[in-house]
C-alpha cells in the first residue's frame, strides 16, 4: 500500500485544516510537497471550487487554490511525485477544455497527472457558472468517455448526447497514452461510476463503517469481479493521524485502511506548522516501514 497526501494550505475547511495553514505560503507548500516526494509518497492533491457562496463557506470552506496553476508550479519543483486533482468538477468544463489544459500539465510534468474527477453537488456554484445541475450525473458519465477519447490525442473525436466534436487539433495533448482517471465522491454511486468508467475510486468524508458497507456491497456484484484487479482504491481514515504524538493510533488507522484493500492510503495528519507537517510525514513513513519489517 502506497501513501498519498491531502495537501495542506491549498484548501481551508473549517472542520479539517490547522490554524497555521491560513497564512501558509507557496514556499511552505513547496517544502511540504518536496518532502513528500523525498519520503516516497505516491501523490499529492489539489481540489477545485471556483466560487463558494458566502453562506456556504463556513460549511465547505472558502479557499480552494486552482489545481491547474498550483500543479503547474509544483511540477517545476518536483520530479517524481504524482499530481492528483481531488477533484475536478466535470460539469464546470467542456471535455476539450480539460483535455487541453490538463493535457498540457501532463506534458510539462513529464506524465505525472492523475485526473481525479467528480460530479459535484454545490448547486449554487453550478448556477453561478451557468452549468446545468439536474442532469450533471449523466453529463459527467459522458464527459469521462469524452476525456478517454481526447486527453492523449492530437485529433480527438467524440460523438455523444452532450458533447460532439471531430476535425479538431488539440496541441499539446497529454504525454501519457492513457491518463489515469480517479472518481471521487461520498456515495455508493461514485464507486459504481469508478468501477464502470474509472481507473480508481478516491472517496472523501466517509467513515470506516460506511466505507466497509459500500465496498462489501460492490464486491458482491459481477461488475466488481471484472474490474477489481485494475481499479485502484484510494482510501482515507476518517480522522487525521498523529504519527509522532500517537503512533499506535496511526498504526491502527493504517491497518484498518489496509484491511479494506486499499491500493493507496490518502493521508490527513495533524500539524502545527509546515515544519511539523514535514516531521509528521517522515514519522509516518518510518512507522509504516517498521510495520512492514515486522510483517
Amino acid at each position: 500500500m502506497r501513501f498519498g497526501l491531502t495537501t495542506p494550505i491549498v484548501t481551508l475547511h473549517p472542520d479539517i485544516n490547522a490554524g497555521w495553514e491560513e497564512a501558509g505560503t507557496i514556499g511552505d507548500l513547496t517544502r511540504i510537497v518536496q518532502a513528500a516526494e523525498e519520503f516516497g509518497f505516491y501523490h499529492v492533491t489539489c481540489s477545485e471550487h471556483v466560487a463558494i457562496p458566502i453562506d456556504v463557506a463556513p460549511i465547505r470552506g472558502g479557499r480552494y487554490w486552482d489545481p491547474l496553476a498550483t500543479f503547474g508550479y509544483l511540477s517545476a519543483q518536483t520530479t517524481t511525485i504524482l499530481l492528483a486533482t481531488h477533484v475536478l468538477v466535470l460539469g464546470y468544463h467542456h471535455p476539450l477544455d480539460i483535455a487541453k489544459r490538463y493535457g498540457t500539465l501532463d506534458l510539462i510534468s513529464d506524465g505525472r497527472l492523475i485526473l481525479g474527477v467528480g460530479v459535484g453537488s454545490l448547486q449554487q456554484e453550478f448556477e453561478l457558472l451557468g452549468a446545468p445541475f439536474q442532469d450533471r450525473g449523466a453529463r459527467a458519465d459522458e464527459a469521462i468517455g469524452a476525456l478517454r477519447a481526447s486527453l492523449s490525442r492530437l485529433h480527438p473525436e467524440f460523438h455523444g448526447r452532450y458533447y460532439n466534436y471531430e476535425n479538431v487539433v488539440v496541441d499539446p495533448c497529454a504525454k501519457q497514452p492513457s491518463v489515469p482517471i480517479w472518481i471521487g465522491g461520498r456515495t455508493a454511486r461514485s464507486l459504481q461510476r469508478a468501477i464502470a468508467l474509472g481507473d480508481g475510486w478516491i472517496p472523501f468524508g466517509l467513515g470506516f463503517e460506511k466505507l466497509t458497507l459500500i465496498l462489501d456491497r460492490a464486491r458482491a456484484t459481477s461488475a466488481w469481479a471484472s474490474r477489481s484487479t485494475a481499479l485502484k482504491l484510494v482510501l482515507q481514515a476518517s480522522e487525521p493521524m498523529d504519527p509522532i504524538g500517537d503512533p499506535d493510533g496511526a498504526r491502527s488507522a493504517i491497518a484498518q485502511i489496509a484491511r479494506l484493500g486499499a491500493s493507496v492510503m490518502q493521508l490527513r495528519m495533524t500539524h502545527s506548522s509546515a515544519d511539523h507537517c514535514i516531521e509528521q510525514l517522515e514519522a509516518l513513513i518510518t512507522l509504516a516501514a517498521d510495520e512492514t519489517a515486522l510483517d
